[in-house]
């Protein structure tokens, strides 16, 4: 489906892949963040757009010599991993239990941590720059240790999956855990404080923004890289662990190479060229769809999954969806379905299936086929998954 030019009276016009109007909250945060002075040409909405805070979830918003810290949100660097494995369906037969099983005791979920840390966390580059962070983590380097390598909780999972020819694939979700969380609040804080100073009349507070060449720009820049880079190495942490997991069933043990391997943010920013122009790209919500670029669209923890290849389409700044994006808050899916409901949505997967999990039911997310049928102008489908082990953070 082609984009649609909304009618809002703005400075920037507002693209959107979604096949819905804005809702009034929505169509406030829309023209908000399309009010900006530094806005690039114009903000694109993905197909899975909804509300978040100060910008929608589902928006790229390209920005000239500025940014905005709460655009990017708290989980700096979320995002997704998938590898496809030379497997197949009928190795898993009686075994999807004891993988699950084993999953959750290798990997933690939730506020959880890990007890013991592995070399390849110890070793990792990014240590180096610990001390160059923001003042207000420095305490944070040992909890930063023990959390790589672990999922964190909300909508983040673990799913073993199959695609349409019974392949097996490993998939996951997760960001930068408690340390991303406590970057992003520093910075976010200081550009409010900015802005207060600065007496800078913002339509919301939350789009507070920091001015490339400003020592805090470059401060918060720095941060940023680093905790994406944190979130993208958690991930592959997390990955390894599974794979030897499923190797143990499925291979004795031995270690096997993986057909295809992605690994990409969806809440992050970087420096980008688009219509001959250096800009920086803030994705909340959204994945990089070049040509060259394999991409992950996830549904709910009972729907199908999509591997994608991006399109390069110039007016989405080269982006499409993250997932399927929710229909309802949490606390209305937890009101609106029961353990019943979640049995029933969930039928012929391994998953937990108790009232800590109801409010990421599917039906508490929009139709994964609706939200790719209106980006199929922004990538296409290489692989289409359907979980059958899932375990929730």
């Amino acid at each position: 489906m082609p984009y649609e030019k909304l009618e809002l009276s703005t400075p920037k016009p507002v693209l959107s892949w979604a096949n819905h109007s804005l809702k009034g909250d929505e169509n406030k945060m829309a023209k908000n963040v399309a009010s900006l002075p530094f806005v690039f040409k114009h903000v694109a909405l993905m197909p899975d757009v909804h509300l978040g805070k100060g910008a929608l979830v589902g928006s790229v918003i390209a920005t000239k010599d500025a940014i905005i810290p709460a655009a990017v949100g708290v989980d700096i660097g979320c995002g997704m991993a998938a590898i496809k494995m030379p497997f197949t369906a009928n190795q898993l037969e009686g075994k999807l239990k004891k993988i699950r099983q084993d999953i959750e005791a290798a990997i933690p979920v939730g506020f959880n941590d890990n007890k013991e840390i592995e070399k390849a966390v110890t070793n990792w580059q990014g240590w180096r720059d610990f001390k160059e962070l923001h003042r207000g983590v420095q305490r944070l380097d040992d909890k930063a240790m023990k959390q790589l390598g672990s999922l964190g909780g909300g909508n983040h999972f673990i799913e073993l999956c199959l695609d349409t020819e019974n392949q097996v694939w490993l998939m996951l979700h997760s960001g930068s855990r408690h340390i991303g969380n406590k970057l992003a609040q520093c910075h976010i804080g200081t550009a409010k404080e900015l802005a207060k100073l600065a007496d800078n009349r913002l339509p919301d507070p939350d789009l507070a923004y920091f001015v490339a060449g400003m020592p805090e720009f470059d401060a918060y820049w720095r941060d940023l890289q680093w905790a994406q880079n944190y979130a993208r190495f958690n991930r592959d942490v997390m990955m390894g662990r599974f794979k030897r997991i499923v190797e143990k069933y499925l291979a004795g043990g031995k270690p096997t190479k993986p057909m295809l391997s992605v690994n990409c943010h969806h809440n992050y920013a970087e420096k980008e060229v688009h219509f001959g122009e250096e800009v920086y790209v803030t994705r909340k919500g959204a994945v990089r769809a070049k040509e060259e670029d394999y991409g992950i669209i996830p549904g709910s923890m009972g729907a199908k999954s999509f591997i994608v290849k991006g399109k390069s389409n110039c007016n989405s700044y080269h982006s499409c969806s993250h997932g399927a994006g929710r229909l309802m808050s949490r606390t209305k899916a937890k009101k609106q379905f029961s353990v019943e409901d979640l049995i029933e949505q969930t039928k012929g997967i391994e998953c937990r299936k108790d009232v800590g999990v109801i409010d990421e039911i599917p039906g508490a997310y929009k139709p994964i086929d609706e939200v790719m049928n209106q980006q199929s102008d922004l990538v296409q489908v290489v692989a289409t998954l359907k979980q059958v082990v899932c375990v929730k953070g």
